[in-house]
């Protein structure tokens, strides 16, 4: 890996100084996570500020990580400032999607910057569809789009089954941002990869067909 753009070590610093304050500052953590509450109450600040907690250091650690290494193929394609719009666009979406399958749901909490990092990861995918990803214990490189499309697959059928305290739907969220942005701004794409572009949408046209259905 070489050397990391001054934006993304901004972005992995800025996560880890708050997620540190979060960690040690319980009534800091409560003010700034994800609150269904609190957003409704016109605390709409959470909907960003909660991208930057994290519940423990092996969630940072394994958000970061995933970052470090997806982030500076975005950077290469896009620049700073499209990366950033990548990254906070995705953030928000995640959180979005959140708000909406949780709106009634007046103590659902969550922090994490997976929002975000399922956009960048998402990104990178597009530009770089060749990529391989080697994940623990697959001893073997699993293509970029293959990981992509298994990861949606899974959230759906997490957000369908409530499995584990994870967000799915932040989640999946986040990469439809990052997948709509990315698109939106790097529209020769579509020249390129119109079949990739097409094979990642799937398992989005299933999530909107499931919940126009009632199934989530």
């Amino acid at each position: 890996m070489g050397t990391l753009d001054i934006v993304i070590i901004v972005i992995i610093g800025a996560n880890i100084l708050m997620s540190l304050k979060g960690f040690n500052d319980f009534s800091f953590f409560e003010k700034y996570k994800f609150n269904i509450g609190g957003i409704r109450r016109g605390e709409q600040l959470r909907m960003l500020t909660s991208g930057f907690l994290h519940v423990d250091m092996m969630h940072l650690f394994f958000n970061m990580f995933t970052l470090y290494f997806f982030a500076p193929v975005v950077v290469s394609f896009f620049g700073n400032v499209k990366f950033l719009i990548v990254y906070f666009g995705s953030l928000l979406m995640g959180n979005l999607f959140s708000l909406f399958f949780h709106k009634d749901e007046y103590h659902y909490s969550a922090v994490g910057a997976s929002g975000a990092v399922s956009g960048v990861i998402y990104a990178g995918i597009l530009f770089r569809p060749d990529m391989s990803l080697y994940l623990m214990f697959i001893p073997i490189p699993i293509p970029a789009y293959i990981f992509g499309i298994g990861y949606l697959v899974y959230s759906i059928f997490g957000m369908k089954n409530k499995i584990g305290n994870i967000g799915h739907d932040a989640h999946f969220g986040g990469a439809v941002g990052g997948y709509i942005i990315t698109l939106i701004m790097a529209p020769w794409l579509f020249q390129e990869n119109l079949f990739m572009i097409g094979l990642l949408a799937v398992p989005i046209i299933i999530l909107f067909i499931l919940q126009r259905l009632g199934k989530l």
